[in-house]
């Protein structure tokens, strides 16, 4: 079964800013090392990396209007951060696989979805 593991960030903080920068290096490579954990795992296929929020454009509809606005469609610390595809035996071990992100560490969150098509 293919799972989908969508990797809130909370407040961990990202290469490149004043608040990774703050962190002590072995802080850094604790989270380079988790992250690259969960690329490597067994049966864990890594998703394109997504960009931070700041520079997200979300599009809504609004009585049949298109509406264009800058910015994430959600707070900061909802947003997206990174985002994994694991082929797994059951739910138990997806679970086991997102238990091991950073992210929660900083007041993150993984969300876990079953990968099915449930239009057809």
């Amino acid at each position: 079964m293919q799972y989908v593991l969508l990797v809130y960030r909370g407040d961990t903080p990202v290469p490149g800013t004043d608040e990774w920068n703050a962190l002590p290096d072995d802080e850094q490579k604790q989270i380079y090392a988790g992250y690259q954990a969960l690329a490597t795992a067994k049966g864990s296929t890594p998703g394109t990396p997504v960009g931070l929020p700041d520079s997200a454009t979300t599009v809504r509809a609004e009585n049949g209007n298109t509406l264009v606005t800058d910015g994430p469609y959600v707070g900061i610390k909802e947003a997206i951060g990174a985002y994994f595809v694991f082929e797994g035996d059951d739910l138990d071990a997806a679970l086991k696989l997102a238990a091991q992100a950073p992210a929660l560490t900083y007041g993150g969150a993984v969300e876990v979805r079953p990968a099915e098509a449930y239009w057809e």
